[in-house]
């Protein structure tokens, strides 16, 4: 395989409260090992029907205002169609609607190209599923 093309699994557990997981430190301990200086893409993908994948601010509050927000779009009561679960489960369902779950960024010198205050994060707003996997993928440029 060539290494202008490399994919790892990350295995993050949630908990069993809603969550906004940091991982700015995961993506960049990958990307030493793998880009080794080199420009490219870092592309993060979740295989769950309920989390997502954001750019954010983190540990000033805005971890917990988006939180806070997905309760105001996506309320966690009894009006949706998808039932099974907790109550409100069926929220969970839409949220990759509003936090969708991949990411594209870019990779200059090795390292991600982020603004000050931008961390990569995983959303989890499902608290019956406190085991999720996050896809990051490497793409060399040229």
């Amino acid at each position: 395989m060539s290494d202008a093309f490399t994919t790892r699994v990350l295995n993050i557990t949630t908990g069993s409260a809603e969550r906004v997981a940091d991982l700015t430190r995961d993506c960049e301990a990958f990307l030493r090992e793998v880009a080794r200086g080199r420009d490219g893409l870092l592309n993060l993908f979740v295989p769950h029907a309920t989390a997502g994948i954001a750019i954010i601010e983190t540990g000033a509050g805005s971890d917990d205002d988006l939180l806070a927000a997905l309760h105001t779009i996506l309320p966690a009561d009894d009006r949706w169609q998808h039932r099974h679960g907790s109550p409100g489960h069926g929220r969970d369902h839409v949220l990759p609607a509003f936090v969708p779950p991949h990411a594209t960024l870019p990779v200059v010198d090795g390292g991600l190209e982020l603004g000050t205050w931008q961390s990569v994060c995983l959303v989890d707003t499902n608290r019956d599923n406190a085991d999720r996997k996050v896809r990051l993928t490497f793409l060399a440029g040229s």
